[in-house]
Order: C-alpha cells, then sequence, then structure tokens
C-alpha cells in the first residue's frame, strides 16, 4: 500500500505527522513524503524541516494521498505544481484525503465541487469559494474523499481510514499504541466553543509568530 504525503514550504507539521503516526503503523504499508524537490521542506513555525525523500514528479501513483494544511497551502491554490499533482493522481487513489486548508488544495484541483467538506474553520469561505459545502465536522467522508479539520483532526481522520484499509481491530489497535485518548484541559478546541476573545487572540497569535 503506497500512502503519499505532499509537503510544501510553510506546511503544518502536525497536519502531516499526526497522520503520518497512524499510517505508518499499517500493516504492509509504505508511507512517503514528497515535495516539488527532494529534500528538507520547513513547517510554518520555521524551526522544523520535514525530508522529502522524493520529488513528486517521481510519484506516478499512489494508493492515498494525505495532502496537509498550514499558510503554504493558500498560496498553492492558483499553482499548477501541487494541485495538477492531486488532479493526475486523484483518478487511481483509493483514498484522496486533506488535512486542514489541504482540503483547498483539493478543492483548487476541482475535486470538491458539489460535495460536502471541512476544513480549518477559519478558511470556510474559501473552501465554499470551490464550490464544497462546508460541515463543521472533525472529519468528512464523500466517496473516497476524506477532509479533516484543523490540525489535531488529521489523527483522527487517520484513524478512520486505517479501519478502512485494515479493519477496526487494527485501528484501535494502532490508537491504543500511540495512546490517542484526548483530554484537553481547556474546552476551546472548536470555534462553536470558544468566545470572541479567544478567537480574535488566534489571529493576534498568527500575526506575532509571522512577523518574528
Amino acid at each position: 500500500m503506497d500512502i503519499v504525503i505532499p509537503l510544501f514550504e510553510r506546511f503544518t507539521a502536525l497536519d502531516a505527522i499526526g497522520p503520518y503516526e497512524v499510517l505508518a503503523r499499517l500493516p504492509g504499508a509504505r508511507v512517503r513524503f514528497a515535495a516539488e524537490r527532494p529534500g528538507p521542506v520547513r513547517t510554518d513555525t520555521g524551526g522544523l524541516s520535514v525530508v522529502a525523500e522524493v520529488g513528486l514528479a517521481e510519484v506516478e501513483r499512489a494508493d492515498v494521498i494525505v495532502v496537509p494544511g498550514g499558510p503554504g497551502s493558500r498560496e498553492l491554490v492558483g499553482d499548477a505544481g501541487l494541485v495538477g499533482w492531486v488532479r493526475r493522481l486523484h483518478p487511481g487513489t483509493t483514498w484522496t484525503t486533506s488535512v486542514c486548508t489541504g482540503s483547498l488544495v483539493l478543492g483548487a484541483a476541482g475535486l470538491l465541487d458539489g460535495l460536502e467538506a471541512t476544513t480549518h474553520w477559519g478558511a470556510v469561505a474559501l473552501l465554499e469559494s470551490f464550490g464544497a459545502r462546508y460541515r463543521p465536522e472533525r472529519y468528512v467522508v464523500q466517496g473516497r474523499i476524506i477532509t479533516a479539520a484543523g490540525v489535531s483532526a488529521g489523527i483522527d481522520m487517520a484513524l478512520h481510514l486505517a479501519g478502512e484499509l485494515a479493519g477496526r481491530p487494527v485501528a484501535e489497535a494502532i490508537q491504543l499504541g500511540i495512546e490517542y485518548d484526548p483530554q484537553p484541559p481547556f474546552d476551546r478546541g472548536s470555534v462553536a466553543k470558544a468566545d470572541p476573545a479567544t478567537v480574535a487572540l488566534v489571529s493576534r497569535l498568527r500575526e506575532l509568530r509571522t512577523s518574528a
């Protein structure tokens, strides 16, 4: 089973690494990171890089695609490189998936037109501009396309995908193996639960990070 996670400058680390930690534990699976060129690719914080072992042009097919999000994904919606790669490989995949604003890449490739989908709550309008109907869920399954909400939701999506690929017992064993049992100290994990001040602070913290 060939699983490919494409990377790009300023992707969000957990968008890619969360699903990787789940899917790499599937029996018989090979998970590869790909990018425009092989080599290190910087995350959105600038302090971490992940090494892509192959170039996108070298990947002619995949059973599963997992497109991460991050600030860089917004810049890619008009770029023929990654968008064209997703459009080219999708007809041959078993599953085409995204995490966070990676759904914008799927949308730009024309894969979400008329479908229900999710993304990070801050990118809903842009997602819907591609013809998708936003649904505020942790992940949304539409045929063989799965979109996950922001960042941490990629783990939930990957566990669902593991169940589809290898069966529930294997998926449950993977969940236990990585001890994924969320018990957050705060109840602010969705925009529906957050007060306006917290929502505004998200944008302020992002500004401070990008200006540093």
